[in-house]
């Protein structure tokens, strides 16, 4: 029986492949895409993304029932936590413009295991949340009509009560996706200019609810007599901040274009932040003109906008305000759909997806397969699901995105840059010069016990320290981290602050409701995986980080994506055990096995000992115990021999 189990080292060629990262191209801005995006055509995308109908419905439903017109203070917290998050994707979109966004980040920097998991989820939120604005869409078209496409399609076509299935087929919600699918598939240049109109026609809106509002305001809706500016205390502002966090998802489609912008390094970065402070604007902004015009415990929770100028006699407006949200709407669909099948290229291209959806089209320049087919997929679940019994999936797929990206930026600070190794020389044998260079992030190999010799000296005359290794200051208080190979005691320190923040997190959303904990064990929790969480991110900080890239970097890290990932690991933990059952699900697919870093692996190779340079400047010897081949290929030496002879 015990030839059955796996060896260990079966076990830890496996655990390789989990953890692969990819293997970038020489030129990052090469690419089968056509880059044709300004910072302006990205900044658009990112507000189309994030300023949906959730201005128009999230700014009444926050403030009524859970915030009051505190639901200012909810949206500048949220803004700022989803700052942090924006952050980490604008330093990601600017190092490695490539398709993809947080999968494509995870894989860089973490590994193909958790790539492949980010990946799926990402498609899935987008899949879902597609057709749910589509749904969304075509319910307040419907309204405006006074329901007559529902009640025509329920006389004619019929109604099922069946589980997780609509009440009845919703053939608009498909219509529009279908037709933002056409529109999408004819390039980037003419989704960007669809985008531009609707986005145009969604800020001329905002900015008259704006200039009409505050016409209309009323500073008597914020005081004691209508219930006070918090009436809800501090636990509804962060509750409030909870829900708001949701409302700024959409900045992520920027990072997943980045392939096709004209200049990546300054377009993203820029285009995040404008993008971001411009939503976090409109938001705050929309908020307090709603609560001035009508108290805030008489809103509509369904069309508070609307619902605010029909009360003081403007009905009128309500139709500006309806023309606004469906414009809105569009946007997030384009968003959506523009953004899906550009990270299922991504998986395809490095063979973690169907290879059909990796081929591009050669006049249009977009992956056009991926296109049509999920968005026919999305339409099909626009068409005949219940989608409000699926939307509440939405969040964990979105906020685990954010945790990977947040814990890449630290692991990527503290790496050494890879070095490509050198080509071979004309006799077709390899250079006798080490295959990476002295700031690479695997172990170097020499062919020579002189050439290991005089890459010590060299090493130790160096004052300068690359990355990841320990900062001089620090060494004589942790000189026994020193021995360890650099960036090896930063990514087990970033293991052990996520780990500590999930613990602290689980102690703040359950310790006293679910787990029933004493105040003494609480606080002694409390205190201990605090603990734990400053002095990982001490030990990170110890250690020295890159510098002087050209591109973008996010300030204070490792503390700013420490922030990030606390924040998302805590709204993680307040979602229902629903949404953590899909993964069980969802990722039944495999798709491991026919990544494309697997076929780069080096295959086994004969016997030969060569000398191995470890950090600490020891000496070793390492024998590649793989089996020989039954004799050397003709004309060409044995090169065992000539390695037993040095």
């Amino acid at each position: 029986m015990a030839r059955w189990l796996p060896r260990s080292a079966d076990l830890t060629r496996f655990c390789q492949k989990l953890n692969r990262v990819k293997t970038l191209e020489d030129d990052m801005m090469e690419t089968s895409f056509n880059r044709c995006l300004s910072t302006i055509d990205l900044t658009l995308l990112g507000i189309g993304g994030m300023v949906g109908s959730g201005l128009y419905v999230l700014t009444g439903t926050v403030a009524k029932e859970i915030a009051g017109p505190a639901v200012i203070v909810s949206f500048i917290i949220a803004g700022f936590a989803s700052l942090l998050a924006a952050l980490c994707y604008a330093e990601f979109g600017a190092r490695v413009p490539k398709t993809g966004s947080a999968y494509m980040f995870t894989y860089v920097s973490v590994g193909e295991i958790w790539a492949f998991l980010i990946g799926w989820n990402v498609l899935l939120e987008y899949m879902i949340g597609g057709a749910a604005v589509a749904r969304a869409w075509s319910g307040y078209l419907d309204s405006i009509f006074n329901h007559k496409i529902k009640n025509f399609t329920e006389t004619h076509v019929g109604t099922w009560q069946v589980p997780f299935l609509a009440r009845y087929p919703d053939f608009l919600a498909a219509a529009i996706l279908l037709v933002a699918t056409a529109f999408i598939s004819f390039g980037a240049k003419v989704s960007s200019w669809l985008n531009h109109v609707f986005s145009a026609i969604s800020m001329g809106v905002i900015l008259f609810i704006l200039i009409m509002g505050f016409v209309l305001a009323q500073p008597k809706n914020w005081s004691a007599q209508e219930g006070g500016f918090a009436p809800y205390g501090l636990s509804g502002i962060m509750a409030g901040t909870a829900t708001c966090f949701y409302a700024f998802v959409g900045f992520d489609v920027i990072a997943a274009s980045s392939e096709e912008a004209r200049n990546p390094q300054r377009a993203v970065p820029r285009a995040i932040a404008f993008s971001l402070g411009l939503a976090t604007g409109a938001y705050i902004l929309v908020s307090v003109v709603l609560t001035l015009m009508v108290p805030w415990h008489t809103l509509d929770p369904d069309s508070a906008l609307a619902d605010a100028f029909y009360r003081r006699g403007y009905a009128w407006a309500g139709f500006l305000v309806a023309a606004g949200s469906i414009c809105a709407m569009n946007t997030v669909l384009l968003s959506n759909l523009f953004s899906l099948p550009r990270i299922v290229y991504a998986m395809a291209e490095d063979g973690l997806f169907f290879q059909v959806f990796s081929r591009v089209h050669p006049r249009t320049q977009v992956p056009v397969v991926g296109i049509v087919v999920f968005g026919l997929l999305m339409a099909l679940l626009a068409l005949v699901f219940d989608l409000e019994a699926l939307v509440q999936f939405l969040s964990i797929g979105t906020l685990l995105a954010y945790t990977f990206v947040a814990a890449s930026i630290i692991v990527l600070r503290f790496q050494q840059q890879k070095v490509d190794a050198p080509a071979p020389a004309a006799g077709g044998r390899p250079s006798p010069e080490p295959r990476e260079g002295p700031s690479a992030g695997e172990l170097k190999e020499y062919e020579s016990f002189s050439d290991k010799l005089q890459l010590v000296d060299r090493d130790k005359s160096k004052e300068h320290r690359e990355p990841g290794q320990l900062k001089a200051a620090f060494e004589p208080y942790l000189e026994f981290l020193s021995d360890f190979y650099p960036g090896e005691v930063v990514t087990v320190a970033v293991v052990t602050l996520m780990v500590s923040a999930i613990c602290l997190c689980s102690i703040l959303v359950f310790g006293s409701t679910h787990l029933h904990l004493p105040t003494w064990s609480y606080s002694l929790l409390l205190v201990l995986f605090s603990l734990g969480f400053l002095l990982s991110l001490l030990l990170i900080w110890a250690h020295e980080q890159q510098r002087g890239t050209q591109t973008f970097q996010i300030p204070l890290v490792p503390l700013s994506p420490a922030l990030s990932i606390v924040l998302n690991i805590y709204l993680m933990l307040k979602l229902s055990y629903m949404t953590w059952l899909r993964f069980a699900v969802w990722l039944l697919l495999d798709g491991i096995w026919h990544s494309k870093e697997n076929l780069r692996e080096p295959r086994p190779q004969r016997v030969s000992a060569r000398y191995v340079v470890f950090p600490s400047g020891s000496l070793e010897e390492r024998v590649q115990a793989v089996q020989p081949s039954s004799q050397p290929a003709a004309g060409l030496p044995d090169t065992d021999t000539e390695d037993c002879k040095r």
